[in-house]
């Protein structure tokens, strides 16, 4: 079993980050993998595998790179750097950090993923094909590509679905509390008690966070990693870290790529805009978490839900400084009763 050690200061200092390298980085993870976590993925992956193993036929170093960098039990470190964080850091900003990794640390990553080993101990394992100077500009090269033609014509709506699932996840936080928030965001993951996070089932040493940079970073795709800012001395990572993140994939109906239509009568008898908020609220959300799953105006959204509210299909209640809206039981019966009608959509 693999923990950390997080001290009070550093959980409470924790923070959720957009970072559109981590959701690249996750679709260059499901295309290598092959398989789709949800339907969304599934007409992604159609739409873009074949293209993408195209690409790596035509370019034998850049395939046996992944292939490594992607290893049996972890990572390459210098393929899925700490995201900026910040504010609101570009794709061509992250992937600066791929780009400038010097050549010994890379060869020295990839030996280590390649392995399933600490680094410096499976220094042999890397093949002739890949002990060269370029490997760090040709996977920049192959994360632009993921980027140019499979997630940025759909970043806009990927990122109100991200900034989604932190509404949500930081009002959790104010109801439950961190254990709570933590437990089960990766496969693995839960809070221990005792300052202890674990992080994964597999064995590996403790990890002393004291004084780090703790980041969680969500994204659309089914894929979840865990990294830190190594530095490097003479081509070797040395922890500890100074920052750390957890990417974790979204939650719940929040990772559907489309969401299911409005049904026409409903839409018809509430008006679109209003029978899509009613949709949406099949879980508890609040206002900001509903501009961004429909991309509407916070002014408009709030229009709506009180015309909702007046006709008695949602309630409302506070819990903290947030304000969650959420169906009565009209409301409710009214969806059902839509959606249980032949040729509902």
């Amino acid at each position: 079993m693999g923990w950390w050690q997080v001290d009070a200061d550093t959980l409470a200092g924790g923070r959720f980050v957009v970072s559109p390298l981590a959701e690249v980085l996750a679709g260059l993870k499901t295309l290598h993998r092959g398989g789709a976590g949800h339907v969304g993925e599934r007409r992604w992956l159609d739409a873009h595998l074949a293209g993408y193993r195209d690409r790596l036929a035509g370019d034998r170093v850049t395939a046996a790179l992944v292939g490594a960098a992607l290893g049996h039990r972890w990572n390459a470190t210098f393929l899925t750097p700490t995201p900026l964080g910040g504010d609101g850091p570009t794709f061509a900003e992250e992937v600066e950090q791929v780009r400038r990794t010097p050549p010994a640390v890379v060869r020295a990553d990839l030996a280590e993923s390649l392995g399933g080993l600490p680094p410096g101990l499976a220094p042999d394992l890397l093949p002739d094909l890949l002990r060269r100077d370029d490997l760090a500009q040709r996977a920049a090269e192959l994360l632009e590509w993921v980027w140019t033609e499979t997630v940025r014509p759909t970043w806009p709506r990927r990122r109100r679905i991200i900034e989604a699932d932190i509404v949500a996840r930081t009002a959790g936080l104010g109801l439950r509390g961190w254990a709570a928030t933590l437990d089960g965001m990766r496969p693995g993951m839960r809070w221990l008690g005792e300052h202890r996070l674990r992080i994964t089932g597999c064995d590996s040493p403790p990890l002393e966070l004291s004084g780090a940079e703790l980041m969680f970073v969500p994204v659309t795709p089914d894929q979840s990693w865990v990294c830190w800012d190594v530095p490097a001395v003479d081509g070797r990572r040395t922890l500890p870290a100074r920052r750390y993140a957890v990417v974790y994939p979204c939650s719940g109906v929040l990772v559907d790529e489309e969401r299911r239509p409005v049904p026409e009568a409903l839409a018809a008898l509430l008006g679109p805009a209003r029978a899509d908020l009613l949709g949406l609220l099949d879980a508890p959300k609040t206002t900001t978490q509903l501009v961004a799953l429909t991309g509407r105006p916070l002014g408009a959204v709030g229009r709506h839900l009180r015309i909702l509210r007046e006709a008695r299909l949602i309630r409302r209640r506070r819990a903290g400084r947030t304000v969650l809206y959420y169906r009565t039981t009209a409301g409710q019966i009214l969806v059902d009763a839509q959606l249980s009608e032949p040729g509902a959509h």
